[in-house]
């Protein structure tokens, strides 16, 4: 009897929560967005590339959208590039795939992948944590000559983007260290070919998850190899990637089904443990980003709860989900200095919820 009245509860919870169909519902709009659109959108006469260029900024709360905003030629339709954010949206599709019971974390991802085998202790866990151990250098245009990240992307590495990470050279044990690599990401892409088949692996991240989330305008770019990569060229509207965070603030529910597991969830929301960051850095958890306090205490974005965690991508790409706030912001961008801060968006737009006084 108790087992079905909780499940009687869970039923009436997602009904009595707003869903998006193939359209969002809207808050009344009575909050003042100005410091926010001012930080976020500040005037371009005159300025060069430099300086915050955001493209999109949606903030979704209680499931309903509050605040949006596009700066020409970025609308409301347009697919853009996520870059990194990827790697997050990659960690959510292989989410579905460990509840279907297709891979543990312990897994090696040799067993997947066998282009693997020279390292043989490389397991799931390790390259969601980005800690595989294998040698990788993740500077972008600023330094392209020793650059891994720059040459599996658009040189060397170009055409086989996973054979080219598993090239490397192991540097540490795995499990031991936090360096974050694209090229670790993009071995767990492979790896959920191995798992799959060619046969399934090409609609498999529609099928599994964007379907199911009413997403409509992914575009995966794959290698010539044939596999996804998952960390850095997928696109997808605004309002798209806030069902991907929707999904995950709602611990891995949609509607009343349960896409994603709930301990699947709680894994990518767990620091890792062996993490060493530089002040100010925000924590690796399962291929996503934690406000969690560092060795002296301070959180990176200390406007937003502890429980806030990220996708996050170059130039300034974000998806924020802040669960204590029942809170969701996508913000896309074309940042081409540091002048950003995560901090100062979260801390107007949770000023801008909390009204006058608040």
């Amino acid at each position: 009897m108790l087992k079905g009245l909780l499940l009687f509860l869970s039923l009436t919870t997602a009904q009595a929560e707003p869903w998006p169909d193939a359209h969002w519902q809207r808050a009344p709009d009575t909050l003042d967005w100005q410091a926010v659109d001012a930080y976020a959108f500040p005037s371009r006469t005159g300025a060069g590339r430099d300086g915050i260029r955001t493209d999109a900024l949606l903030i979704v709360r209680d499931g309903r959208i509050v605040h949006e905003r596009y700066a020409a030629p970025t609308t409301a339709s347009t697919a853009h590039l996520t870059w990194s954010v990827s790697k997050s949206v990659l960690a959510t599709v292989l989410g579905v795939a460990y509840g279907q019971g297709r891979f543990h974390l312990q897994d090696p991802l040799a067993r997947f992948y066998p282009a693997m085998a020279a390292h043989p202790d490389v397991r799931m866990i390790d390259l969601l944590h980005w800690a595989s151990g294998l040698q990788w250098q993740e500077d972008y245009e600023y330094a392209p000559l020793k650059s891994s990240v720059v040459a599996m992307l658009y040189t060397r590495g170009r055409s086989d983007m996973a054979a080219y990470a598993a090239s490397h050279e192991a540097a540490a044990p795995a499990g031991q260290q936090f360096v974050y690599s694209s090229g670790d990401s993009n071995l767990l892409a492979a790896g959920l070919r191995g798992m799959l088949g060619t046969a399934q692996y090409p609609d498999y991240p529609w099928q599994a998850l964007f379907t199911p989330l009413g997403i409509d305008s992914a575009v995966w770019e794959r290698d010539a190899a044939g596999t996804f990569v998952g960390s850095s060229y997928l696109y997808l509207t605004a309002r798209d990637l806030a069902r991907i965070g929707l999904l995950m603030l709602r611990d891995g529910r949609w509607h009343g089904r349960q896409l994603l597991p709930a301990d699947w969830v709680a894994f990518n929301r767990t620091p890792f443990a062996n993490a060493r960051r530089e002040p100010g850095e925000p924590s690796p958890g399962g291929h996503w980003w934690l406000n969690q306090p560092d060795a002296d205490g301070q959180r990176p974005w200390p406007s937003a709860p502890a429980g806030t965690y990220a996708a996050l991508g170059h130039w300034g790409q974000a998806l924020y989900v802040v669960p204590e706030q029942n809170l969701v912001i996508v913000r896309y961008a074309d940042d081409r200095d540091a002048s950003y801060r995560h901090d100062a968006l979260l801390k107007r737009v949770l000023a801008a919820l909390a009204g006058p006084g608040g």
